[in-house]
């Protein structure tokens, strides 16, 4: 290659790296690529470091089990500009230690996906709701160190939080539930499923003071009643789905005006229930007259 050849050629690296590489290339690689090219050479690796400073989504889902916690904190010590982090799948190794820190530095965070991050304590939720203000979603499923005093310290602090998974955070009762809807008026989307704990009282009080619900999930609350479903028929007129599987006093009477508003409701009417058992066992669909 002669000397002409040499100066037509160009590199990868080249091409300016905040102008170009950043914003228009890398922020296309899934994670999982991005670290495997810091792999490749220092450049890269210092490549990939500038552009995980100034990211704005990490999304470790894809490949949290397989990261050291080590990594973790490497990728993300000069980041302070993150609008949403989803930790799912980092149950075996993310800690306070390691999640601390980010939280602190980034009070932009718009969206935190913590479902199922066993390792973590109250303390991380209290630093979120400290940190976060701007917080709009927050998962929190299978979170059971969750608890009433860290709860309470996110609806004085996230008043604007629209969407809030609590599945099987089994520790939570009415009380802290109930305070939330009154603090989180703003509420879209909730899930309080797999609690026995939640009653009546917690579904009513969201209903009465979270008016734009669209979502609300109460699957195997045992204790929910069909006076609350009522309660929600009557306060949220943009309710588009509801989850009472397994919610056992939950019956078609005060489920029968919602399916009337359209809304999608996971448990089938009772005569479709009975169709579908006797199509199970005649093998196939019955012609049944419903005319009276």
């Amino acid at each position: 290659m002669d000397e002409e050849d040499k100066m037509r050629t160009c590199h990868l690296l080249d091409l300016p790296w905040e102008d170009v590489l950043v914003p228009h290339i890398l922020c296309h690689l899934p994670l999982q690529h991005l670290v495997s090219l810091q792999r490749v050479s220092k450049q890269f690796h210092s490549l990939i470091q500038v552009y995980l400073a100034n990211c704005r989504t990490f999304d470790l889902s894809m490949i949290g089990p397989s990261i050291p916690k080590e990594a973790f904190v490497s990728m993300l010590k000069d980041n302070k500009v993150l609008h949403s982090l989803s930790l799912q799948n980092c149950s075996d190794w993310v800690t306070d230690k390691e999640l601390l820190p980010v939280i602190g530095q980034n009070q932009h965070l718009q969206r935190v996906e913590m479902s199922g991050c066993a390792c973590l304590t109250r303390h991380s939720l209290v630093a979120v709701s400290l940190s976060c203000t701007h917080l709009h979603h927050l998962g929190l499923a299978h979170c059971e160190w969750v608890d009433s005093l860290s709860l309470r310290s996110l609806a004085d602090h996230c008043g604007g939080l629209q969407s809030i998974d609590l599945t099987a955070c089994r520790q939570l009762k009415d009380d802290a539930i109930c305070y939330l809807a009154k603090k989180c008026l703003k509420l879209r989307s909730l899930s309080l499923a797999v609690n026995a704990n939640v009653t009546d009282e917690s579904v009513e009080e969201v209903a009465k003071n979270c008016r734009g619900l669209e979502q609300l999930d109460l699957t195997g609350c045992l204790r929910v009643r069909n006076q609350s479903i009522r309660t929600l028929a009557e306060y949220c007129p943009k309710l588009q789905s509801l989850k009472v599987n397994h919610c056992h006093n939950v019956t078609e009477s005060s489920l029968d005006p919602l399916r009337k508003r359209n809304v999608v409701i996971d448990v089938e009417p009772p005569l479709q229930r009975a169709l579908v058992l006797l199509q199970d066992v005649l093998g196939f669909a019955p012609f049944i007259n419903l005319q009276i």
